[in-house]
């Protein structure tokens, strides 16, 4: 029974139980008596980062074809037994995971396992599938190609990590998706998609008995684990700028963050809540509210199991770009040498609450929680994560916005950019 404490008097009990069966899958069990439903799923330890960037897109890929029928089930049946118990499933694919999970009532909690099982353990992936999903992919990548504010993301993980999978984008690239085979895309499954490699997670109205007796039963039938190992974060910085005629110029402005086990990593993101979490930012304030200078700003800390991203993001007319990054490049100066008492207790208060709240949430729960026990190997302790948060002072966020801000920069830019200072300009900017 793991007790979590928090501010204002309010507490939560949770009662996760977690095993590890004798071939290496975990299974773990949050119960919630209280409601009336269970989110489950599989989390796999395996996304764009573990690519071979000449398969660029294969995890994702892969994640489509899960739903594509069975040697016993056709796409539609998959569909058609989950919704018919008035459920929901979907998947999705990170640079770091792939989970494939649904949300349904707790009675249909056997049936939910059973589909995950044969979807994880017998993909068909006939080749007409490959085909109609190979177009629905494509058509993805263009609908991302089509929307500036999503592709500059990729433009600047591209800068900052290149020639490397973790600077790949999730989707792939058109070229390598229109070559990719059936065989190639089982021959992944077989090599990840082991015992050793998934996760099983429940939160709701469940228990871990019966988890176990499903897990056990069901998920006999994955491959041999045969391990694999992936290339570690080389962060490289520099600038990607696009010319394109758009409305807006799409600016994305980042360093190298904290990797999420790292002392520093509740630093980081207090820092980048006080910095662009909100409306009531330093970004949002200086840049959109007194100045006007954006429709669109703000700042994110994405951490990774051996590096981390600090990125800003700014949306705003061409002919605002040479007042913007002054503003951009003097805020980031400021917060390494002064926050005040208040923006940390915001900013914590505002973490907080998302913790806390996202609980309430049987989805988003089961996610955190597998998520967690992936990265850290351990069961989620939110009590503890409370702890670390309340710790940091203000030397610590000085100190970790120094440690970010005077690595070395990366521009991605896109859109009419000839009002755009030049790199080397904003590098000396950011050294004063």
């Amino acid at each position: 029974m793991l007790a979590i404490g928090a501010v204002l008097n309010y507490k939560m009990v949770m009662d996760i139980e977690y095993t590890k069966l004798p071939g290496g899958l975990q299974v773990m069990t949050d119960s919630v008596p209280s409601v009336e439903s269970v989110a489950v799923g599989v989390w796999v330890d395996v996304g764009t980062r573990h690519e071979d960037l000449c398969y660029n897109g294969i995890s994702h890929m892969v994640e489509h074809m899960m739903f594509k029928g069975t040697p016993t089930r056709s796409a539609v049946q998959i569909a058609e037994q989950i919704e018919d118990v008035g459920g929901q499933m979907n998947a999705y694919t990170s640079r770091e995971i792939t989970s494939y999970h649904m949300h349904l009532l707790k009675e249909d909690l056997p049936l939910a396992m059973e589909v995950l099982a044969d979807i994880v353990q017998h993909p068909a992936m006939p080749d007409e599938e490959i085909e109609r999903e190979r177009g629905v992919i494509l058509q993805e990548i263009g609908m991302t190609m089509d929307t500036p504010d999503d592709v500059v993301f990729d433009y600047y993980q591209e800068t900052a990590y290149p020639d490397q999978a973790l600077g790949a984008p999730i989707l792939g690239r058109s070229h390598i998706v229109e070559s990719m085979t059936r065989d190639t895309l089982q021959d992944y499954v077989r090599r990840f998609y082991t015992p050793s490699n998934l996760v099983i997670s429940v939160s709701g109205n469940a228990d871990h008995k019966t988890m176990l007796d499903l897990a056990g039963t069901l998920f006999n039938d994955l491959p041999s684990d045969e391990g694999f190992t992936f290339d570690r974060a080389a962060y490289q910085g520099g600038e990607t700028r696009l010319e394109k005629e758009l409305e807006q110029s799409h600016i994305v402005l980042g360093f190298e963050g904290i990797p999420r086990s790292d002392d520093d990593f509740y630093a980081a993101a207090i820092l980048s809540t006080i910095l662009g979490g909100g409306m009531s930012s330093r970004l949002f304030q200086e840049v959109r509210e007194k100045r006007g200078l954006v429709y669109s700003v703000f700042s994110h800390h994405a951490a990774y199991q051996d590096a981390g991203q600090f990125m800003i993001y700014a949306g705003t007319s061409p002919e605002k770009l040479s007042e913007l990054m002054p503003v951009l490049c003097d805020e980031i100066g400021r917060a390494q040498k002064l926050v005040s008492t208040q923006e940390i207790k915001r900013a914590k208060a505002q973490i907080r609450a998302e913790m806390l709240m996202g609980l309430e949430s049987m989805m988003r729960r089961v996610n955190q929680h597998a998520k967690h026990l992936i990265h850290f190997g351990t069961i989620p302790d939110f009590e503890e994560k409370l702890k670390k948060l309340d710790a940091v002072s203000e030397a610590d966020i000085c100190k970790t916005a120094t440690r970010i801000f005077r690595t070395k920069p990366t521009l991605a830019a896109l859109g009419s950019l000839g009002k755009l200072e030049e790199y080397d300009s904003i590098v000396k900017r950011l050294a004063v």
